[in-house]
């Protein structure tokens, strides 16, 4: 489809406006090195979710006024029950950094940064976490504690 001549003057010059009004954009690789981290590090937080389960029951009892009865009788549950949900997470942020390969690849060329599909890891505490220029060393992250 073809506009008429006396519609492409003034597409030029909304076309021309757009770029010109464009504020500039900083080349970054965030994207691109969140995906790889969480690429690599998914399964070492697999590999970890029990020592981060357990860690987090512990934390938590701690907190809590509970009598020594609960505590006991929960401790074996609570443990096996966060260390599923730790490790399906792990999951979780492996499929995520599969997901955000190819676009973070896209966003390299277009001067652009995507928002992270998976907060709770750009969020949430873990055993390790060191953010290096070349990609971030996040594992054992405590999927479950909501971070203060």
């Amino acid at each position: 489809m073809t506009l008429r001549p006396s519609r492409r003057l003034p597409a030029l010059l909304v076309l021309l406006a757009l770029l010109f009004a464009a504020s500039p954009a900083a080349a970054t690789y965030e994207t691109m090195k969140r995906s790889l981290g969480n690429i690599i590090f998914a399964p070492f937080d697999m590999a970890l979710s029990p020592v981060v389960a357990t860690n987090t029951i512990y934390n938590n009892l701690r907190d809590v006024d509970d009598s020594l009865g609960v505590r006991v009788v929960y401790v074996p549950m609570g443990v096996a029950w966060n260390t599923g949900v730790q490790a399906m997470a792990a999951v979780v942020r492996e499929i995520t950094g599969l997901i955000e390969f190819v676009p973070g690849l896209l966003v390299l060329f277009l001067d652009a940064d995507l928002d992270p599909i998976y907060a709770p890891i750009e969020r949430g505490n873990a055993l390790l976490d060191v953010d290096t220029p070349a990609i971030r060393l996040k594992m054992g992250v405590d999927y479950t504690t909501v971070p203060f």
